[in-house]
């Protein structure tokens, strides 16, 4: 079994549009839109030699947003900077940025669709 377990993830969307630019937004990065299996979709970048997952936006009839599901956690260089993106953006703060000693920085924030999503660098 792979050290590297999970490998592709999915975050729940009412509004397909408002979550791309949120998410585009926050993270600097360009989605790409397409349908799977008749649910619309939005693909986060993916690098093949690259370390970690990627992931989509979801929108369809089993796709149901909210704060009580899986807490998916971005690697990002500094929390601090892209929580106050996040924020701009329009989310709420969760839980501020905080140490965890081992681990870095940790934070947060309610996104466009009422998901709790988190942030995790070694920056604050």
């Amino acid at each position: 079994m792979p050290i590297n377990l999970v490998n592709y993830f999915e975050i729940p969307v009412r509004d397909l549009d408002r979550a791309v630019a949120f998410y585009e937004k926050v993270f600097a990065i360009e989605l790409q839109r397409t349908r799977i299996d008749g649910n619309e979709m939005a693909l986060f970048p993916w690098q093949d030699d690259a370390p970690g997952a990627s992931g989509a936006l979801a929108k369809g009839d089993s796709y149901m947003p909210g704060r009580a599901g899986a807490r998916i956690y971005f690697g990002v260089e500094s929390v601090e900077a892209t929580l106050a993106v996040a924020v701009a953006a329009g989310a709420s703060v969760l839980y501020p940025v905080t140490a965890v000693p081992g681990a870095g920085w940790v934070a947060e924030f309610l996104d466009s669709e009422g998901n709790c999503i988190a942030l995790q660098g070694s920056a604050r």
